[in-house]
C-alpha cells in the first residue's frame, strides 16, 4: 500500500475512533434506531439530487446500505445506549476484521498469509482479554450486539470488492438510501411514535451536531474513502487498519467520557494493536531481511 493510501487509512480510523464518543453524546438526545435514521437519510439528502448514479447494480447498493445502516450501525448505536461502554465498543467491533478476511476467503478466494493468521490471532487474544473481563461497562447482550454489527460491518465490505472500482463517494451517497427504510421500520416498531416526534422536538445542539458529525465524517469521508481503498486492495491489507480504531476510542473515551482504562483494557489494546503490525508491516519487513 502507498504511504498516501496509508495515511488516508489511517484519517479515517481516527475519525472512526473518536465517533464513538459522539455517538454516545447523540444518543442522549436520541434513541438509537432515530439517531441511525437520521444519519442515512441526510447522508442520501440532498446529495442524491446532485451526485449522479455508480456504475453499479441496484442489487450491490441495497445490499450495501441495508448491511451498513440496519446491520453495523443499527446494532451499533442501540449496543452503545446502555449495553456496552464507547470505548470497549470500538474495540470489539474490530472482530468485522476476521470476520471480512475469512468471507473473502471463502467467498472470493483471496489468499491469506500466514503472516496475516498471527496477527489475527493476537488481535483474537486482545478481544478475549475483553470477554475474560466482562462488568458494568460490558454485558453480554452488549457483546453479542457488537459482534452482530462485526458481521454486518465484514458483509457490506465484501460488497464493496464485488463492485470494482466505482466512484466510491457517489456509491455511499445513493447506497444510504437504502439504508433508511429499513432503520425507520425499526425505529417505529421500537422506538415508537410518539418518542420519535417527542425526540425530533427536544433534542439540542449537541444532538444535531452529532448527527451533522454521522453525515459528514463518518459517512460521506470516512465510508468513501475507506471503500475507495477497498476497491485497490486486497482486503486482508486494507481491513486491518480498522485495529487502530480501539486505540483512538479508547483513549477518547477516557479523556472526554472518564471512561476507567484498567490494566486489562490496554492490555487487550496492546494485543489488538501487536496483531496490526505484524499484518501491516510484516510483509515489508521481509523482504529487507
Amino acid at each position: 500500500m502507498p504511504v498516501s493510501h496509508l495515511l488516508l487509512a489511517l484519517s479515517v480510523v481516527a475519525i472512526w475512533g473518536t465517533n464513538f464518543v459522539v455517538i454516545r453524546w447523540g444518543l442522549d438526545g436520541l434513541p438509537p434506531f432515530l439517531f441511525a435514521t437520521l444519519r442515512f437519510a441526510l447522508s442520501a439528502l440532498p446529495w442524491v439530487l446532485f451526485v449522479p448514479r455508480p456504475a453499479a447494480s441496484w442489487r450491490a447498493m441495497a445490499a450495501f446500505g441495508v448491511f451498513l445502516g440496519a446491520g453495523q450501525f443499527g446494532l451499533l448505536f442501540f449496543a452503545i445506549d446502555g449495553w456496552i461502554s464507547p470505548g470497549l465498543a470500538s474495540l470489539v467491533v474490530q472482530v468485522q476484521v476476521f470476520f471480512t478476511i475469512g468471507l473473502s476467503l471463502w467467498l472470493m478466494r483471496e489468499r491469506v498469509c500466514g503472516f496475516h493468521l498471527i496477527g489475527l490471532a493476537l488481535a483474537l487474544c486482545g478481544l478475549g482479554v475483553i470477554v475474560a473481563n466482562l462488568d458494568a461497562t460490558v454485558t453480554i447482550t452488549g457483546l453479542a450486539l457488537i459482534l452482530g454489527a462485526a458481521f454486518f460491518w465484514a458483509s457490506a465490505n465484501l460488497v464493496v470488492k464485488s463492485v470494482g472500482q466505482v466512484n466510491m463517494l457517489h456509491f455511499m451517497v445513493w447506497s444510504c438510501l437504502f439504508a433508511v427504510p429499513p432503520l425507520l421500520a425499526i425505529s417505529l416498531a421500537v422506538e415508537g411514535p410518539d418518542r420519535i416526534l417527542h425526540a425530533l422536538q427536544t433534542a439540542d445542539a449537541t444532538a444535531w451536531a452529532s448527527v451533522a458529525w454521522q453525515v459528514v465524517g463518518n459517512s460521506l469521508f470516512g465510508f468513501g474513502a475507506w471503500n475507495w481503498l477497498l476497491s485497490r486492495h486486497p482486503a486482508a491489507t486494507v481491513t486491518p487498519m480498522a485495529l487502530l480504531v480501539p486505540v483512538f476510542g479508547m483513549a477518547a473515551s477516557a479523556f472526554t467520557l472518564g471512561e476507567a482504562m484498567p490494566a486489562w483494557k490496554l492490555g487487550a489494546c496492546a494485543l489488538v494493536l501487536g496483531g496490526l503490525t505484524v499484518i501491516v508491516f510484516w510483509p515489508r519487513w521481509r523482504p529487507g531481511r
